[in-house]
């Protein structure tokens, strides 16, 4: 008999689960709607998948990012696990094949992006085949209240009128107490139970620096650690092309990547990293979400995040494989400064001004802090 067990081993290769997951799997399975909060590489995605591998119908999973799709794919596939994804950046015949291949029943995962559920009468073809379960990654999306809204994400709230005898797992890396309670209520589950992981990285080496000479203590660093893998982060698209250039003349192997770059030249970027041809990717928070790469072994920020979710998920990229990592943040001034007059033109209500504001000073107050960081941290997820 098919046990999660057996599937974690066959297809997966581990010979235990990690805290939480076979008990969230047992819950799903049960018909349960349930959310998810596991730190970056703490296992989210085995909590849908295995469950998906014990279903006779497909699963449809909920994803933001057309790359992280690819990933996702590419990676069951390689473990003899048939997945496809549709997204409007496939040819119609392409989308066509993926539709019919769901069709056939040989499909046990099907990886949409949301634009694309509500858009084609998709929705309607759904009603027409056999789901299991709807999967919603990076459920934080969803919520105003937290650090990454998506507005096209708003329309999952349908999903319960539309077929409401299926469970739905949301998933996420980082919410606090206000983004859970929202998502919650945003996906109309209101009522699921919340399994909430520890949010501590013990390989994780957490460090606040004085933002001044910033592209020196980068080279200091990285003289004494050639061939590691490094992200740094910038505030800026500006300033993530000045700093990879000032590496590229010291002969680091370095790219900057963001959202003002063509895509295909983000997807080669990022392939290059992920093979280590390239040792250091200089970005802005466009890079990294879903990024499967275990041996990152330094994540710097350059200029201080926007809030304590967004540094807790960039940082997460580094060790994942458990390994002895570094993290570090350069603090100053002018950047908290630059992050306020952010806030105050943006163009948003009053009421998330007030708040981006609160959430702001929460990461200023890591970066200040005089006690242990990792305190700090922790206490701002509640743990």
């Amino acid at each position: 008999m098919t046990t999660p067990q057996t599937i974690l081993k066959q297809y997966f290769g581990y010979d235990s689960f990690r805290p939480q997951q076979e008990e969230i799997i047992t819950t799903l399975l049960s018909g349960q709607d349930v959310m998810v909060l596991m730190p970056t590489g703490g296992g989210k995605s085995l909590c849908y998948q295995i469950p998906a591998m014990m279903k006779s119908w497909v699963t449809i999973v909920i994803s933001p990012l057309i790359a992280l799709m690819y990933d996702q794919v590419e990676a069951l596939k390689a473990n003899g696990i048939n997945a496809v994804c549709l997204n409007s950046s496939q040819k119609i015949s392409e989308q066509t094949s993926v539709l019919r291949q769901v069709e056939s029943g040989e499909v046990k995962m099907l990886y949409i992006s949301p634009e694309k559920l509500f858009s084609d009468n998709i929705l309607t073809w759904i009603s027409t085949i056999d789901v299991a379960f709807f999967a919603v990654d990076e459920a934080h999306c969803i919520s105003s209240w937290g650090h990454e809204f998506r507005s096209e994400y708003r329309k999952l709230g349908n999903l319960k009128s539309h077929f409401p005898s299926l469970p739905i797992i949301a998933l996420t890396a980082t919410a606090d107490a206000t983004t859970r309670r929202d998502i919650l209520s945003q996906l109309s589950i209101p009522d699921a139970p919340v399994f909430l992981s520890s949010f501590d990285r013990p390989n994780l080496s957490l460090t606040v620096l004085p933002g001044r000479k910033r592209i020196e203590q980068i080279e200091d660093f990285l003289s004494r650690h050639r061939g590691e893998s490094w992200i740094i982060y910038c505030l800026s698209r500006k300033s993530c092309e000045s700093v990879s250039e000032a590496l590229e003349r010291k002969w680091y192997k370095s790219a900057y990547y963001h959202a003002g770059m063509p895509s295909g030249e983000r997807m080669i970027i990022q392939d290059a990293f992920l093979k280590d041809d390239i040792e250091i990717i200089v970005a802005t928070v466009a890079f990294g979400m879903g990024i499967d790469k275990s041996n990152v072994r330094f994540v710097i920020h350059y200029n201080i995040p926007s809030n304590m979710e967004w540094f807790y998920q960039e940082i997460g990229r580094a060790g994942r494989d458990g390994e002895p990592s570094d993290t570090i943040l350069f603090s100053s001034i002018s950047d908290i400064i630059s992050r306020r007059e952010m806030i105050e033109k943006g163009e948003m209500a009053w009421e998330q001004k007030v708040l981006m504001q609160a959430k702001l000073d929460r990461i200023v107050t890591y970066a200040e802090s005089n006690i242990c960081r990792r305190r700090v941290l922790l206490s701002y997820f509640h743990e």
